[in-house]
């Protein structure tokens, strides 16, 4: 059930919110709803990783395990 609620909120910060919003597709109360219920959530949750994130797991094959000596060779050998 969905309740209409009052609230008074600072110019800036709703403008700021609304673009916030229009950038995310999301509506401004599903964007406060959202909020609202992440600090009163007891529970702990698992985070989804978006299809992005799922899309660009495995790209980068880290088989040298001495990876970060080899940077580290690279750098000093680009800037001294």
């Amino acid at each position: 059930m969905n309740t209409k609620l009052t609230l008074n909120i600072d110019d800036n910060v709703i403008e700021d919110a609304k673009s916030y919003a229009k950038n995310n597709s999301i509506s401004l109360s599903k964007l406060i709803e959202n909020y609202l219920l992440s600090l009163t959530n007891k529970k702990i949750k698992t985070t989804k990783v978006s299809p992005l994130v799922e899309s660009l797991t495995g790209v980068v094959s880290l088989e040298n395990a001495n990876y970060k000596k080899e940077y580290s060779d690279y750098l000093s050998k680009k800037y001294s």
